[in-house]
């Protein structure tokens, strides 16, 4: 285990009080430190040790509040890997450390106030709950007692064999099972879709297939609803959503270059001086040219109501969904 710095700004612990102070009114000052866990397969030794402190000391330091108070511990959700942890862990393998995984948890302290005789006060049961809740995101979170606590992140449960969903024989109820069963959150036509395909693929489809299929046809990129036919009040619309806004730039293109282009666009620029190398020289020298300037936008920030804050960390799983032509279903590929 490794402390690292603040894990709060002065300005976002100012922000962070009065929605603390709604649900306890008790609490009166609020602090917060990164921790950081380390698993690798052999004990470090002092060299290695002084290695990882040196990588992960950064930002603020934290000040540790002068009186004990109650502390919240607040965690990637777990049985999950944070997209921190999936960075910090490549950096640290490119430094040449030995390691499985570092992951970072959030240890806050929450100062109370003093009564005028007894115990120090502290929080307890559904008061601790309550002053939990403004401090984590409940679908990304987890939140614990104590930073030994977190050491559970790491657990591994063995791998499950891959299970096949009998179509063939249960036809479209099996299908309609599985989506329940498996929280695919599949719509009707969906599932006659899938029905349909391994029909005619005269086998049955695996529970990764399906976990697959549902994710690449899922709202994360919002593809599949802006690149849709859409039909109201009984009149095909001659233009899909997504369209539409690329109609707006057509129509007035206000000095684009290029628009819409893998989720990119580049805009006329000015003429500016840069050094570039000399031909054929190790030397840089002074330059004028037209530089334009481009503009790169991530779009894999959906579902919001899932992961508002992080957004373009949950990119990784929508880099594996199948663009289908307007109105089309993806067809099933096996992962």
């Amino acid at each position: 285990m490794f402390e690292g710095g603040s894990a709060l700004s002065d300005f976002r612990a100012r922000q962070l009080l009065p929605k603390l102070q709604a649900v306890e009114p008790r609490i009166e000052g609020i602090s917060a430190r990164f921790v950081h866990l380390v698993v690798t397969d052999a004990a470090l030794d002092t060299a290695d040790r002084e290695r990882f402190a040196a990588l992960l000391t950064y930002g603020e330091p934290f000040e540790a509040p002068a009186k004990a108070g109650t502390s919240v511990v607040v965690t990637p959700r777990l049985g999950t890997v944070s997209p921190w942890a999936s960075k910090a862990t490549d950096i640290a393998h490119n430094c040449g450390l030995a390691l499985r995984r570092v992951e970072r948890v959030t240890q806050y302290h929450l100062k109370l106030k003093a009564p005028l005789i007894g115990k120090a006060p502290v929080l307890e049961g559904d008061a601790l709950a309550a002053a939990a809740g403004p401090l984590h995101d409940r679908m990304t979170e987890s939140v614990l007692a104590t930073v030994e606590q977190a050491a559970s992140l790491f657990s591994e449960l063995p791998a499950q064999p891959m299970a096949q969903v009998d179509v063939q024989a249960g036809g479209r109820a099996a299908l309609v099972a599985a989506n329940t069963g498996f929280g695919l959150a599949l719509a009707e036509d969906e599932i006659d879709y899938l029905v349909d395909a391994f029909t005619r693929l005269g086998r049955n489809p695996s529970d990764v297939e399906l976990m697959m299929f549902a994710q690449a046809n899922s709202e994360h990129c919002r593809h599949k609803i802006f690149n849709a036919q859409f039909t109201i009040d009984g009149k095909a619309q001659p233009q899909s959503l997504f369209s539409m806004i690329r109609h707006t730039e057509k129509q007035n293109p206000q000095h684009t270059v290029i628009a819409y282009a893998d989720n990119a666009s580049v805009m006329e620029g000015a003429t500016i001086e840069r050094f570039i190398p000399a031909n054929g020289s190790q030397s840089y020298q002074k330059d004028s040219a037209l530089t334009h300037v481009l503009m790169k936008v991530e779009t894999h920030n959906h579902p919001t109501a899932i992961s508002p804050f992080p957004g373009a960390s949950t990119a990784r799983a929508a880099r594996f969904a199948t663009r289908a032509p307007p109105g089309a279903a993806p067809s099933p590929r096996p992962a």
